[in-house]
């Protein structure tokens, strides 16, 4: 087989988290992973590098500031108040708040980026990230088991330099995340093979096909249980033929999620080691710059054998190496056989019923046929840096220590935030009830107009079992997306003018009072700044000497 350039993202702190006893996540699986690379003597093989951590800036590249900024600051003594009571951004028990959640996100996202970016600059024919996979997580919250998408993520720096980007999903769960992400364009064509019916995440029928300019560029495979490697593969390899043809795409992204192997803890397919390869072997051989990603997998032991495997499959060394394990620092757990091998199950393949399988595939090589030829984009040169890197304008805390007009001026825009939360809170408590006077823009006129839900349809990846996400109000903390057909109970009728912080004054504690009035002799009246009197003081109060020092100490208690 021909030689590839391989190169292997791997950060030995992702085996140090957990999500805690009783989860079956376990990113030891990735520590236990490299253990057997080494043992096989893989990574002299490979250009084998830790990934600089994903920054939370990269991570808004798709997810919310909200979202981002609220994992860098949850822990589990935190959690309830920061989800209101489970209500928003963690819902349900799937992914709970545990120590370095974080950090652990910073280095999945981190690695399939870094991988990302050497594929597209030509350094590496093959990237790998075990790390990463996590297909599940949505735009402002986490899902099963997945925080950060790092595999939108990877994509989004691939666009930046390709056309058209191919993602193939093999885990036995739907692909939702990455599929809802790129739903609507025609440059990623998303594919994914999984386990559909009473099982989560509940999406991912032949109907689902994309919307607008993204019609038919994503395609679905829905499978039953017990799925055989030969039937696997009479379904993967013609459709992924097609879409070759079809697609023609610059770039092919893998989530090679373990958990469609036979014997897993949540998984109900029946490959073997080899079936599961088999994939990677068969996009290995298209010469098209591939991305290997983790994902799903409970089976610990059976995971980090199907992963080495998969590691020698894009080495072209699979033939080649010795399937009895050799010594290494997790043998005992590989008991009793000591082997690298998922061997199936006797479980009936549920797909060869009725002829399931065959309408299954001439359904979705019949959708592609009605595609257009490949879609066009034009490119132009990426910059390699960022503007305010080109014109050497970083964060201000990197350009000098805030002198101390910065610091009160801080200071009094903060303080005129919290006037205005504290106003809007006033206002929602004493005057429930909008006047009928709204002039808003066309879009949310009729967003408005929109008869409201009961509530978001959840599926649990633990328990399988649904739950109502229940519909928030416009103000309140929880689940509120206007594009996702949840409106406001008390939406204001179309044609009334919206209003903001009316109601009553609210009433100050009189430190609060004192420093009103302080600063209304300083030029700050209402919130407002008199610049005339503010520049005829200097930037400061009138009286620095007998009042700053009080002022002070009410900033120091807003504060807190």
């Amino acid at each position: 087989m021909s030689k590839r350039r391989v190169t292997y993202y791997y950060d030995p702190d992702v085996g140090a988290f957990t999500y805690g006893l009783s989860h079956p996540m376990k990113p030891q699986r990735m520590r236990i992973t490299h253990e057997l690379l080494t043992a096989y003597d893989m990574l002299p093989k490979m250009h084998v590098l830790r990934a600089k951590r994903a920054s939370a800036e990269t991570m808004t590249r798709f997810h919310t500031d909200e979202y981002v900024n609220f994992l860098s600051k949850v822990t589990p003594e935190n959690a309830q108040q920061l989800t209101y009571q489970g209500t928003r951004f963690l819902v349900g028990e799937d992914n709970p708040a545990f120590d370095g959640v974080f950090e652990f996100c910073t280095i999945s996202a981190g690695g399939s980026v870094a991988a990302a970016q050497r594929l597209m600059s030509g350094q590496t024919d093959i990237a790998i990230n075990w790390a990463g996979g996590l297909h599940h997580a949505k735009k402002r919250e986490a899902s099963g088991f997945c925080y950060i998408n790092d595999i939108v993520l990877a994509i989004l720096e691939m666009l930046r330099t390709v056309p058209r980007v191919l993602y193939i999903d093999i885990d036995c769960h739907h692909g939702d995340g990455v599929e809802e992400a790129f739903y609507t364009t025609n440059r990623v064509m998303t594919c994914s093979f999984h386990k559909f019916g009473e099982y989560f995440p509940g999406t991912g029928t032949l109907e689902d096909r994309g919307r607008g300019k993204g019609r038919g560029y994503a395609l679905n495979v829905p499978l039953k249980d017990g799925i055989t490697d030969e039937a696997y593969r009479s379904v993967f390899q013609p459709v992924i033929d097609k879409i070759l043809e079809v697609f023609q795409p610059s770039a092919i992204v893998l989530q090679c999620g373990a958990d469609s192997l036979s014997g897993d803890k949540l998984g109900c397919l029946n490959l073997t080691m080899q079936g599961h390869a088999s994939c990677v072997q068969y996009i290995r051989k298209k010469n098209i710059p591939l991305l290997l990603l983790g994902g799903g997998g409970y089976t610990v032991k059976n995971v980090a054998r199907t992963w080495t495997y998969e590691t020698a499959c894009a080495l072209g060394i699979e033939d080649d190496i010795d399937l009895n394990l050799p010594w290494n620092e997790y043998f005992e757990w590989f008991g009793p056989r000591y082997r690298l091998e998922v061997p199936e199950s006797n479980m009936e393949d549920m797909n060869l019923r009725d002829g399931c399988l065959d309408r299954i595939r001439e359904t979705a090589l019949r959708y592609l046929s009605e595609l257009r030829p490949a879609p066009s984009v034009g490119l132009q040169d990426v910059p390699r840096e960022s503007v305010g890197e080109h014109l050497g304008i970083g964060d201000a805390y990197e350009q000098g220590p805030l002198d101390e007009l910065d610091e009160t001026l801080a200071q009094h825009a903060k303080f005129v935030y919290n006037l205005q939360e504290n106003a809007a809170q006033s206002e929602s408590e004493s005057d429930p009830e909008p006047e009928p006077e709204y002039d808003s823009d066309a879009s949310l006129a009729r967003a408005a107009s929109r008869a409201p839900r009961r509530g978001k349809k959840r599926m649990s990846l633990l328990t399988g079992e649904c739950f109502d996400v229940p519909r928030l109000e416009e103000g309140g903390h929880g689940y509120y997306d206007l594009g996702c057909g949840h409106a406001p109970a008390d939406t204001p009728a179309p044609g009334a003018r919206r209003r903001f912080f009316q109601g009553p004054p609210a009433r100050w504690e009189s430190a609060i009072d004192r420093a009103l009035a302080e600063r209304e002799r300083a030029g700050y009246r209402n919130g407002r700044v008199d610049v005339g009197t503010v520049m005829m003081n200097g930037g400061m109060e009138r009286d620095r000497s007998t009042d700053y020092g009080e002022e002070m100490d009410v900033d120091t208690e807003e504060d807190g």
